[in-house]
């Protein structure tokens, strides 16, 4: 019978729950571990947690500089480019500005160039023309004389007279054209 008493003993405690002094010790045990733990390894796991938050706050601080540097660093790109556009465009407008004065210019050297020759080509023409007017009242009065000297028998040398007769038929024949003009 001690044997059943014994086991019924065994019995009336629940497998579950472990017998009281080895729950005390276990938690003596496990409070001694975590004491130690705490003491010893939360602070380096804290301090390392603490390095890696710094370290991202640094990194992510290091990255909002970077990108407010690059931002203008763009910026002042941006600036110089629109700088060098306006001053290609101001360029551009000066270079055509002085090729229409070029331009201007030489038309107008062209036209007073023009003028000079015409007026040059009308001078030659009128100096032509009175030397061959010249010329022709002479070959025109030598012939005419000479013909009416023929016609009236006697000679007309005499050169004023010639020279009177010679202009008063010239004068008439310029009138005469001048009319039929």
């Amino acid at each position: 019978m001690s044997h059943l008493v014994q086991l019924a003993q065994e019995e009336i405690q629940n497998p579950l729950l472990p017998p009281i002094p080895e729950l005390v010790i276990g938690l003596i045990a496990f409070a001694i571990v975590f004491g130690v733990l705490a003491k010893k390894l939360l602070p380096n796991i804290n301090k390392v947690l603490e390095e890696r938050r710094e370290a991202i706050e640094g990194g992510m601080e290091k990255a909002d500089a970077a990108k407010a540097e690059a931002e203008s660093v763009l910026e002042q790109y941006k600036a110089q480019l629109a700088e060098a556009r306006h001053e290609a465009a101001r360029l551009r407008q000066e270079a055509q500005e002085q090729g229409t004065a070029i331009i201007a210019e030489m038309r107008a050297e062209g036209q007073r160039q023009r003028e000079d020759i015409i007026a040059a080509g009308h001078a030659q023409i009128a100096a032509d023309r009175k030397s061959a007017a010249t010329a022709l009242r002479q070959d025109v009065g030598k012939l005419a004389t000479d013909l009416a000297g023929k016609l009236v028998g006697e000679s007309l040398e005499d050169h004023a007279r010639q020279s009177r007769t010679i202009d008063r038929f010239l004068d008439e024949l310029e009138e005469k054209a001048e009319a039929a003009r």
